[in-house]
């Protein structure tokens, strides 16, 4: 994925002047945190509707930022800007950090002119209802240029989520709600394609696992992680077939082009172990997964990874609670199906009974996560919109270690605490399924839900409840106005 940089002036200012518009705004590229593909300064509405046009044609082209170096007349932009579909970010900048206050003449004015001419750009933007992110200031400052870094993070989950197609096994958990969803309204709202797969079709893809692929993927299983003895002995049979499930399930989904999956314990169709140790690799290599049929919290995680690729980020359940007055804590995990990308230090693989699903015991990834500050967030179908809902965390080693909880987990202190976080959470009908990352922060989360016109509400340190719950009627009263008639 790529950002179109594009620049607006005029032709009132002769060619010279065009000249070194061109050159300074090259220079102002180059200077963003990230590779950008610059285009020829824009200077009359035809220009400027042809490239928006191309930037939605153009499947490479995650979003647009904007310049108006110098005076650019809005009524040239407004065909352009009301035929743009791509995230659009509106960059005040301009060429020099500092004025030169003893040579500054008239030529420089009529050059350097952006606090004249963004603010023209911006009142046509706002005239015409145009969604976007407003970044002040120059690009040599560290805070615009995380801001601007931010912004593109969205565009490329946006532009993940446009293409996204997803495989579930069989449905969802018997009589759970909140796993259902509108997955037409989600193809709609997303982009993203969500359909129902025979968990036999996957036993086929990992019964044609060859043997030696099977060793070769055990021996790597054996040189990431610290096996246990068992597998590596009388129980090596359960480790290979740890093995050729995942052998299965990534040819299932590279073969479709699926980056995002679901399984569900209650339909397991032959397959002999829920998958659990695939599953958390996947995860590590960027997939979506949702436990339960849980389609939703599948698409979120695939997005929030295509955000921040390489970070830290998992499917979570909040399971239990440590209600020690002033010390409470949340205790995250899920039967087996937890990321290795937010574990401190190396995962341990390792086989254990499962009480539920009714097959062998299945072999996972067991650790404890790394401390820092995350957020957790959860998407929900609230019926008439989606709804999302983030929490911001600081994650914490466990208080003692935990030798009979044979999952990987995570345990956090949520902002502002527990009886607030949770409350609101609650409140909101968030879901039970959610994503936890270190990677990705609430600017991303607030420009991402903008790009989608989406619900979004942060639960943060300066939270209360009475100030959430009247923010909820409010969007209550908002999302439908705004819905139209």
């Amino acid at each position: 994925m790529n950002i179109w940089f594009l620049t607006g002036s005029q032709g009132l200012y002769g060619e010279d002047t065009l000249r070194q518009v061109a050159e300074q705004s090259r220079r102002i590229a180059e200077q963003l945190p990230m590779p950008v593909e610059w285009k020829p300064v824009l200077t009359d509405a035809a220009a400027i509707r042809r490239v928006m046009l191309e930037a939605n044609a153009d499947d490479s082209c995650a979003g647009v930022i904007a310049w108006m170096h110098t005076f650019s007349p809005a009524k040239m932009w407004i065909a352009g800007l009301d035929a743009l579909r791509k995230p659009l970010l509106h960059l005040h900048t301009q060429a020099n950090v500092e004025l030169p206050w003893s040579s500054i003449d008239m030529d420089f004015m009529n050059l350097n002119q952006a606090a004249h001419g963004d603010r023209e750009f911006g009142f046509i933007q706002t005239r015409l209802g145009v969604p976007r992110k407003t970044v002040a200031g120059h690009v040599s400052d560290p805070a615009v240029a995380a801001r601007v870094l931010t912004w593109t993070r969205a565009a490329t989950g946006l532009a993940e989520l446009r293409t996204l197609k997803l495989a579930r096994f069989g449905d969802n958990m018997r009589d759970v709600a909140v796993t259902e969803g509108d997955k037409v309204e989600a193809q709609l709202r997303f982009g993203v394609s969500v359909n129902t797969y025979g968990v036999n079709d996957l036993v086929e893809a990992v019964d044609a696992a060859s043997d030696p692929d099977v060793t070769a993927l055990v021996k790597d299983y054996a040189e990431q992680y610290r096996v246990a003895p068992e597998l590596l002995g009388e129980r090596h049979e359960s480790l290979r077939y740890a093995a050729r499930v995942e052998l299965g399930l990534r040819a299932f989904l590279e073969s479709g082009g699926f980056r995002a999956f679901t399984t569900n314990f209650e339909d397991l169709g032959g397959l002999r172990q829920l998958p659990g140790l695939a599953v958390q690799r996947l995860m590590a290599d960027g997939y979506g997964f949702g436990g339960e049929g849980d389609w939703k919290t599948s698409v979120l995680l695939r997005t929030l990874k295509a955000m921040a690729p390489g970070g830290g980020t998992s499917f979570m359940e909040d399971y239990t609670y440590d209600l020690t007055p002033g010390n409470e804590l949340i205790l995250g995990a899920h039967m087996l199906e937890v990321c290795p990308s937010i574990a401190a230090g190396t995962p341990s693989c390792e086989i254990h009974p499962l009480g539920i699903g009714g097959r062998e015991d299945p072999v996972r990834l067991v650790f404890d996560a790394e401390p820092g500050a995350g957020v957790v967030v959860g998407l929900a179908d609230m019926g008439d919109r989606f709804r999302l809902v983030a929490n911001e965390i600081d994650l914490v080693a466990p208080p003692e270690p935990l030798p009979k909880l044979p999952v990987a987990r995570a345990v956090w202190r949520p902002r502002p605490n527990l009886r607030t976080s949770t409350e609101s959470w609650l409140t909101a009908g968030a879901p039970h399924h959610t994503v936890l990352s270190t990677a990705v922060g609430r600017e991303e989360l607030i420009d991402l839900a903008d790009m989608l016109g989406v619900e979004l509400l942060v639960i943060d340190a300066d939270t209360t409840t009475e100030r959430f719950t009247r923010e909820l009627r409010w969007n209550q009263a908002y999302y439908r106005l705004a819905q139209g008639l």
